[in-house]
């Protein structure tokens, strides 16, 4: 007979292509911290799973991406990689999972729109990723990463180019030190952080981003210092 916690996620099954032994594992990973010191206190949130889901998901795109492309090189790979594990790529197959129906979360955070949010989503994508890979191991992992991001991987036949490093490759072709970036203030709560960080190229005008990752608030900073180098200098930064 089924558990309360195998019929909640007996349709998610199907689109993970994998059933748990152990559907609480799952039940982790589809707790959101604020659920934790409300509707669930003392009950494990997602972000132990989240930390380990990382891990995985990086080691099976990077295999991937070594299949896909034997002749690229590291640079090229490293790119398409950055993309494949970003924030938004996560939340775009946990769209597609329709994963936010299924994450347990304050009443209050999701009056605020919180199945929706690109942050939570992404989260919830790392921890399923850590939940197949704890109670599956590395194959049932690596096949739900493969149906997922098989399509996400041949979007691009070019890599990427992140502002990132468009901003570092203008920097470089006018012999300028690489560009600095420093964390001006970190907001909001544990579990919705908000990173502010500001870039900065000699003799340019400085810009700052913000985002729920540092990664993500370097990325926004980037761009909008490219946006103002671009006015500046009357020409967009070439990339390649």
């Amino acid at each position: 007979m089924m558990s309360i916690v195998e019929r909640r996620f007996s349709k998610l099954y199907n689109a993970l292509g994998h059933s748990f032994a152990r559907p609480e594992i799952l039940d982790e990973a589809l707790t959101h911290p604020s659920a934790t010191g409300s509707t669930r206190p003392g009950a494990p949130d997602y972000e132990r799973l989240e930390f380990l889901g990382d891990r995985v998901l990086g080691l099976a795109v990077s295999s991937m991406l070594l299949e896909a492309f034997p002749g690229e090189k590291v640079g090229a790979l490293a790119r398409r990689h950055t993309a494949l594990v970003r924030a938004e790529a996560l939340a775009a197959v946990a769209r597609r999972l329709d994963l936010g129906q299924f994450i347990n979360m304050a009443p209050s955070e999701d009056a605020t729109s919180g199945r929706e949010k690109t942050g939570t989503l992404a989260d919830c994508c790392e921890a399923v990723i850590a939940a197949l890979y704890r109670d599956g191991g590395m194959v049932a992992a690596e096949r739900f990463i493969r149906k997922y991001w098989q399509p996400l991987l041949a979007q691009d036949a070019k890599p990427p180019t992140d502002p990132k490093t468009e901003l570092q490759e203008w920097a470089q072709g006018r012999g300028l030190p690489l560009p600095a970036y420093d964390m001006v203030e970190r907001s909001g709560p544990d579990h919705e952080p908000v990173f502010t960080v500001r870039a900065t190229v000699k003799d340019m005008p400085t810009a700052s981003g913000r985002g729920p990752s540092k990664r993500h608030a370097e990325q926004k900073a980037a761009e909008v210092l490219l946006r103002l180098i671009t006015k500046q200098d009357g020409s967009k930064p070439a990339t390649n």
